[in-house]
């Protein structure tokens, strides 16, 4: 059994674990689809980036939509810093994982062999693909369905997370233990251009603090600092 056989064979499993039965299923599988599949399988012809591109849109209105509904006096401003947080990479990966259906990711024998499932980008990347496909299967309502059915309570824990600045709490610390400001490099760039992944590592004295991945590199900065305060003993930033 070859591996698309093998996702249609248990399309009705996924389907459990989405709460959603697709009219086409072939809109499910594309999702699952990695660009690096098709590279290895010329007979298959498409992959989930263009489902991706469709669902990220998706996703990002829904959470607008919501947090419009339900913070009523809360500032535009603060209001998009919200939105970014919920539709992040971390965030659709911790989505993602909860439905325990990245396994059937198909994905080209060098992802497989770099653990290409355990990546957050194709994750991430495989969440927005799920919601494309929804969307385009059973329309806006159908997507909002299976967003707010599994992830209130983790979107309403996020909400609920106090708003750090972790680049200026690590300066501060920097600054008061080593005299220096941390130094941030772009270790690496990946995906789409409607959909980038960036990692980025924080230095001292040339020595790596700390790493983070973000859809961009603010928000990757700020992951890279969060890690490197994560290894010192500060009590007093975490509580």
């Amino acid at each position: 059994m070859n591996q698309i056989e093998h996702l249609i064979q248990n399309a009705s499993v996924i389907e459990t674990r989405l709460g959603y039965s697709f009219k086409d299923r072939s809109l499910l599988v594309l999702a699952f689809v990695h660009r690096s599949f098709i590279n290895e399988n010329r007979e298959i012809t498409q992959h989930n980036e263009r489902l991706e591109f469709l669902g990220d849109a998706v996703l990002g209105m829904l959470i607008s939509d919501y947090l419009y509904r339900y913070l009523p006096t809360t500032p535009e401003g603060q209001l998009s810093y919200l939105r970014s947080r919920l539709v992040e990479a971390s965030s659709c990966v911790s989505y993602i994982q909860t439905l325990n259906i990245a396994s059937f990711i198909l994905l080209g024998k060098g992802e497989r062999m770099n653990d290409g499932r355990g990546r957050e980008s194709i994750l991430a990347d495989l969440f927005e693909a799920i919601i494309g496909a929804i969307y385009l299967d059973g329309g806006i309502e159908a997507a909002k369905q299976f967003i707010f059915a599994n992830f209130t309570k983790q979107i309403e824990a996020i909400l609920a997370t106090p708003l750090r600045n972790w680049k200026a709490l690590l300066q501060d610390y920097c600054q008061k233990k080593y005299q220096q400001t941390p130094v941030y490099n772009v270790l690496q760039e990946s995906g789409p251009d409607h959909s980038k992944v960036f990692q980025i590592s924080v230095l001292i004295n040339q020595q790596e603090l700390g790493r983070g991945t973000g859809a961009s590199k603010k928000e990757a900065q700020q992951a890279a600092a969060a890690d490197a305060l994560s290894r010192f003993n500060l009590p007093e930033i975490f509580s």
